[in-house]
């Protein structure tokens, strides 16, 4: 169909495509390669804050491997290494029109090791700074709003600089969300980008990036654009509110979330607007890139193991233990966190609950993390009153996450709610059980244990409290001592689960169709 309408024109393709319409998720037209700019904020192994990292930097090569071509845009911030990824100079100087005013820049190009080609937006005025969205207190830069406008309305200017034609413009997250609307309000009949097809995906519809609509001339949006359908909010302007107006297609990281977020529970103010989507809102669940997060191949790990052959995560254990001056017994079970210490992740639940558990039971702890400066100084004061039975390393090191991925007997995510996530996905490949609240992507990714059977892949419970946190971990530590056969089977099974990129490739290849396909009917 995508063939058809390049050779038949638009107007005859409308009536053809509406004929031969089928609803998504059964769409599997297949049509050339399709050609995808990816807008985003942060990318590994460039910038990283979050799981939208992991995201971008894995999926462009899944695509890639489906015949695909993906360029991604970034911002140039100063803590990337361009030495150490053979960044260079590409282009200076590029002008970017913001409201009324061209503002200038450079960009800097290299190579990802699977061969994307990963474009740099450097502006010392918008992106050198210490760190990607706050200062040294967690506070939003003040000017973010007009930052993350200029990488969008920069990144299309690139498309145009370089004669890259998309036929997608993917947009993550907030600090992307008005590339959609510049699309539409600014280019609907560029010659360029005029018939370009816009996709949002939402990796946290927490974060919508809301500000003060004095910030609305710079984003150069027209003021008949600021109603309460597009991107006004309670008198200010909402990045996502507007992104998700404007885009041809929008999706999440798990179709439990999608349903989740469909609820004003869950949605955070964004529920009409994204049941106005119909169809056009789909939950597409992450993957996994197994060639960094697989404890066979895993090279930061004291020791590689496999599901035939667990005796390396003994070693891997015993070095953890070691690592946090923790008494050294593989008996003991050790519970695992490698997380932002925020609400949403429901850490401060955990600091109500977390001394009882080690009061009560003969249980090891561990915590990776940083944020919330009062949760800081709660874990990072735990190993003083629970010597030798309680580690904290407050910040973040990826090597530490490996470790404690591989050495725990099981890793313990309270969250109030969930997008997808990625380390139960992580924890279920090394073995160690995910002890996990049922939401979002939790629920998608972790089978229940059944006692009478021994089956299952983790522990679910449903309450954000204290008091199912410590119930939970509680019945995990009783099945690690006492149902030693089904914990035994509980890691075979978990072992062999699977989530991989290339699956969630092909759901996102349905979806840019689909996407298309919306942008011509209109």
């Amino acid at each position: 169909m995508y063939t058809v309408v390049l050779l038949i024109g638009r107007s005859k393709a409308r009536a053809l495509e509406h004929s031969f319409q089928v609803p998504y998720p059964g769409e599997l037209s297949v049509s050339k390669p399709l050609r995808i700019v990816m807008v985003t904020s942060e990318c590994v192994p460039y910038a990283k804050s979050g799981g939208l990292a992991d995201v971008v930097g894995a999926l462009p090569l899944a695509l890639k491997n489906l015949g695909h071509e993906v360029i991604v845009v970034m911002p140039k911030y100063r803590s990337i290494k361009t030495d150490k990824f053979n960044i260079r100079p590409f282009l200076s100087p590029m002008g970017v029109w913001m409201g009324d005013t061209e503002e200038w820049c450079a960009v800097h190009k290299t190579k990802s090791s699977e061969g994307a080609s990963v474009y740099f937006i450097e502006s010392i005025k918008y992106f050198d700074r210490d760190d990607l969205y706050h200062d040294s207190e967690f506070n939003d830069f003040l000017d973010n709003p007009r930052r993350f406008a200029f990488l969008s309305r920069a990144a299309l200017q690139l498309c145009k600089e370089i004669g890259f034609k998309p036929d997608i413009v993917h947009a993550h997250d907030w600090q992307a969300a008005l590339a959609p609307a510049y699309l539409k309000v600014w280019h609907w009949d560029d010659p360029m980008l005029g018939d370009v097809a816009s996709f949002l995906t939402i990796h946290n519809i927490g974060y919508q990036g809301v500000y003060d609509a004095s910030h609305f001339d710079n984003i150069g949006l027209q003021w008949g654009n600021f109603t309460s359908e597009k991107l006004e909010d309670h008198g200010k302007v909402n990045f996502l509110k507007g992104g998700i107006h404007y885009a041809d297609m929008v999706n999440t990281v798990s179709p439990t979330y999608a349903d989740e977020t469909r609820t004003p529970e869950m949605a955070h103010g964004l529920a009409p607007y994204l049941n106005n989507k119909g169809q056009n809102y789909v939950g597409i669940l992450n993957g996994v890139d197994y060639a960094e997060w697989s404890p066979d191949v895993d090279a930061l790990i004291p020791a590689n193991f496999s599901q035939d052959d667990l005796s390396g995560k003994k070693s891997c254990k015993r070095e953890l233990q070691k690592r946090f001056s923790l008494q050294e017994d593989e008996d003991i079970p050790l519970v695992g966190v490698v997380s932002r210490l925020a609400h949403q992740k429901g850490l401060d639940l955990l600091s109500n609950a977390i001394e009882s558990i080690l009061d009560n039971m003969f249980v090891q702890f561990v915590l990776l993390g940083s944020g919330d400066k009062d949760l800081e100084r709660f874990f990072g004061h735990l190993p003083v009153r629970y010597p030798g039975r309680a580690g904290c390393f407050i910040g973040y090191s990826n090597e530490l996450a490996h470790w404690i991925e591989a050495g725990a007997d099981m890793f313990l995510m309270p969250s109030r709610y969930e997008p997808c996530g990625l380390n139960q996905i992580y924890s279920l490949k090394y073995g160690t059980l995910p002890v996990v609240r049922a939401t979002g992507g939790l629920v998608d990714t972790v089978q229940q244990y059944d006692e009478i059977s021994g089956s299952g892949t983790g522990f679910k419970f449903q309450e954000a409290s204290a008091h199912a946190i410590y119930y939970s971990v509680g019945w995990a530590v009783s099945t690690y001592y006492d149902r030693r056969d089904h914990w035994d089977i509980l890691v075979q099974n978990a072992m062999a689960q699977r989530f991989s990129w290339d699956d969630s490739a092909k759901e996102y290849e349905q979806a840019y169709r689909q996407a298309i396909k919306n942008k011509r009917a209109l």
